[in-house]
């Protein structure tokens, strides 16, 4: 079913076109991402199909009742409630449907028989209606929302006001997932989430019951989630079927087809005017000429295939090679100032040419890792030791060393007085930064334009280790792309931060898994990580039954230990059968039990006593919690086979 159409859309900003004739279509359960270009007008569409945002031609169709949520990428949230209290609001209907059923119970108890068939039916719509719109479970929704947003080790005192920006932003989309809008529209959703959260939302994502429109430049992301995509490139729309690796794929097809119908059509065309330039003149040909040039007045001529627009262009470069030795921290403690340890005790080393990728939760401390490194925080204890002529470039994701009230031009000359303007302005040029757009002051540059200044101040270093926190943060789809080609080709030495999983499956040579009091190495790319993790945690689980079936052996020294083992572990899959059927079993009688009590709500001699009502609920809200833990275990043994 159709929910929502964009037809003919037109948006300008002053004389800036930023869209032109934009075409959209949603239907319900569609996935669908839109891609282009930093300021290719990607939010705009979003904002405006949101209402947030007006525009000058064009239509916007949607039913009266269609419901949309829309998260920006700066949402957060300000208030003085808990986590859970903020969460919860978004079930203040189902609260006050609640009380008003409680309401109603005592008035039942105390009504005559004139009222009572009344109330009954009030109560029996509120009840229905209490129970389709998830009345039973939304606690055990939230629950499941703030575990997988990382919320669930936060304690319950903790105010949405005290949280950091980031944390904010992640509490905005967890409420916004709860009040399940027919339309979600999401303007990069996997910003400051880590590589667990990001695992979690996709999976919520897909099995989400409304529509999603989506903006982000998350690859893996857009792979897992979206069905549909739309690119906007040069203010126009075009519509392409499957996800983000099928687009791109459709894309270069689409551009070598329509190459070479242009071609050929040039090809055609030249050959027919070659032939009316010889012949036009000739008396014998003249017929035969005229007849080629009205085939060519009547030609529809085809514009000639643009392809991509501009990309950035440059590559990082070294003065001098630095020692086989970069880096080498020992037993470090870190922390911030009165505060407890963040990390502590940490041994690692990095060696010339590798490109290492520095992984955790949020808030594990791989930030506040690097700025120790840097010198910028000086360390509790332990010692960090740079190799022989090795040369630090650093960035920063939240581009605090640009300076907001210089010129773009300034911000690179001053800190490189000894180059002429024209080489500034190439540079600068490279990175997308042309005629007028080197004159802007610093804090008018969109995320993505700081970066690309961060980036072009960290060319310039020529620094031979590069320690780089979310690179890759504000930067579009093929800024992305650039970057990770001139980081493949740099020949120094990468440490880095990162939450794209393309992103470090392209860069990085060894994984450094960071936890508070440990940093594990892994030889290899991201897909090598979770691989490498996958199987320690079947060898734990293995080591476990073995330690298990030893045991067991143990208690019987004359028996043989096959045969124990053996006897053991059909025993243990008998037990967990058993169990299976025995919850099975379980679920079957909770039902029923539940369908009866909600037959009996419906029995006059029910209503009117009004304990006995509370008493049914009573054992519905146990009933239900039973209910929920049976499934859990159900489903863990059921994935044990």
């Amino acid at each position: 079913m159709m929910i929502l159409q964009v037809n003919q859309l037109s948006k300008s900003f002053g004389a800036d076109t930023i869209l032109t004739n934009i075409k959209l279509e949603v239907r319900s359960r569609d996935r669908i991402a839109v891609v282009g270009r930093n300021g290719a007008g990607k939010s705009t569409l979003l904002k405006i199909i949101a209402g947030k945002l007006s525009y000058e031609k064009g239509d916007i169709i949607k039913p009266k009742d269609l419901t949309m949520g829309y998260l920006d990428q700066h949402s957060g949230l300000d208030s003085k409630l808990t986590l859970k209290e903020e969460l919860l609001s978004v079930f203040d209907f189902l609260k006050k449907m609640e009380k008003e059923m409680r309401a109603i119970e005592e008035k039942m108890a105390q009504a005559g028989p004139d009222k009572l068939e009344s109330l009954m039916k009030t109560y029996d719509r509120l009840q229905q209606e209490f129970k389709d719109k998830g009345g039973y479970q939304y606690e055990a929704e939230v629950r499941s929302v703030m575990h997988g947003l990382g919320f669930a080790g936060f304690d319950d005192s903790v105010r949405v006001q005290d949280l950091s920006g980031g944390q904010k932003t992640r509490l905005a989309l967890g409420k916004m997932l709860l009040t399940k809008p027919d339309l979600l529209i999401l303007d990069e959703p996997t910003n400051h989430l880590d590589i667990d959260t990001l695992t979690w939302l996709e999976q919520y994502l897909q099995s989400y019951s409304g529509a999603i429109l989506i903006v982000s430049h998350d690859r893996y992301f857009l792979d897992k989630v979206v069905t549909q995509v739309y690119e906007i490139t040069r203010s126009q729309s075009k519509k392409y079927i499957g996800n983000y690796s099928s687009y791109l794929q459709l894309k270069a097809e689409q551009l070598e087809r329509e190459t070479k119908l242009y071609e050929k059509q040039q090809d055609e065309i030249a050959k027919l005017q070659d032939f009316v330039d010889r012949n036009l003149a000739r008396a014998s040909t003249t017929k035969r000429a005229q007849s080629r040039r009205k085939q060519l007045e009547r030609m529809e001529i085809m514009d000639k295939p643009l392809g991509d627009e501009k990309s950035a262009s440059f590559r990082f470069e070294i003065t001098r090679q630095s020692g086989n030795d970069v880096l080498r921290v020992e037993d470090l403690t870190v922390s911030y100032q009165d505060q407890p340890p963040l990390l502590r005790s940490l041994d690692f080393r990095i060696t010339r040419g590798e490109s290492v990728a520095l992984v955790g939760p949020n808030g594990i401390g791989k930030s506040t890792l690097l700025k120790a490194l840097i010198q910028k925080l000086q360390p509790v204890s332990g010692t960090i030791a740079t190799g022989s002529h090795v040369s630090i470039g650093y960035y920063d994701q939240e581009q605090a060393e640009l300076t907001s009230s210089k010129r773009v031009l300034d911000e690179l000359w001053d800190d490189y007085p000894e180059m002429n303007e024209k080489d500034i302005r190439t540079c600068l040029g490279n990175f997308l930064f042309s005629g007028e757009d080197v004159l802007k002051p610093v804090h008018a540059l969109s995320g993505g334009e700081k970066a690309r200044l961060a980036l072009a101040k960290l060319m310039l270093q020529k620094a031979n280790f590069l320690i780089l926190d979310e690179p890759t943060n504000h930067l579009d789809l093929d800024s992305k792309e650039v970057l990770e080609n001139a980081l493949i080709d740099y020949p120094g030495t990468i440490l880095f931060v990162s939450h794209d999983r393309y992103f470090i499956n392209r860069i990085a040579t060894k994984v450094l898994e960071l936890s508070r009091d440990k940093a594990e190495e892994y030889l290899g790319d991201y897909d090598y990580y979770t691989e490498k993790k996958a199987q320690q945690l079947e060898l734990k689980e293995l080591e476990k039954q073995t330690e298990e079936r030893q045991k067991a052996a143990s208690e019987k020294p004359g028996a043989k230990k096959s045969y124990e083992e053996e006897k053991e572990l059909k025993r243990k899959e008998r037990q967990r059968q058993r169990r299976i059927e025995d919850i099975e079993t379980r679920i079957t009688a909770i039902e029923e039990q539940i369908e009866k009590y909600e037959e009996l709500l419906c029995n006059p001699d029910v209503f009117q006593d009004h304990e006995k009502v509370q008493e049914i609920h009573s054992e519905n809200e146990q009933l239900n919690e039973e209910l929920e833990q049976l499934l859990s275990e159900w489903e863990t043994l059921s994935t044990n086979e």
